[in-house]
């Protein structure tokens, strides 16, 4: 039995081509970066293929933002303009959607990054994120919330308003058509 995510040829080609495509049109995210080498751990790393196309079925526009010198992996982030239109109205994780005694949403965000096969931002990535251009002028993004903060019933999000990064925070359970999450992916 086949349990491995993996996408057709042809749509995996595909993919490639549109990642490639935004890899040279966004050099200043990757400077010093060879696509042939990122092509290269992509189709050798066929389940990373998969959930890369899932970043970009739900609207987040993944691209290249640096290389860990250790692992030697590529690391991917959602590069949208605002949070990925196809991850938003979500409360933070499962506990928080199972709290919710009416009017709930459809999913959490912690739940949808991991049937991903992604991980929400830190507030450091997204912190780093926010050098490469500016995101979610006009929405939000929940990003990882410290053990203590989720403890408490919180979570953190974050946006750039006023030149600024602010990273907020707000009931786990709350969700709102603005505010989705943003991933990162280690290939």
């Amino acid at each position: 039995m086949k349990n491995k995510k993996e996408l057709p040829k042809e749509q995996g080609e595909a993919l490639i081509r549109v990642l490639k495509a935004r890899f040279e049109k966004n050099m200043d995210r990757h400077k010093g970066h060879d696509w042939a080498k990122i092509q290269a751990r992509l189709e050798a790393n066929t389940e990373k293929l998969w959930s890369l196309n899932e970043m970009e079925r739900t609207g987040g526009e993944p691209d290249v933002v640096g290389l860990d010198e250790k692992t030697g992996e590529y690391i991917f982030y959602d590069c949208s303009e605002e949070s990925p239109k196809g991850r938003r109205s979500v409360c933070y994780d499962q506990e928080a959607l199972e709290s919710r005694k009416e009017h709930k949403p459809e999913n959490s965000a912690i739940n949808m990054a991991a049937a991903m096969g992604i991980e929400l931002l830190t507030e450091e990535q997204y912190r780093e994120l926010q050098k490469l251009g500016n995101f979610d002028a006009k929405t939000s993004s929940w990003v990882v919330t410290p053990p203590r903060i989720r403890k408490l019933g919180g979570a953190l999000f974050a946006d750039f308003r006023y030149d600024t990064v602010f990273v907020y925070h707000n009931g786990a359970s709350s969700y709102y058509a603005a505010r989705g999450f943003r991933g990162s992916l280690r290939v």
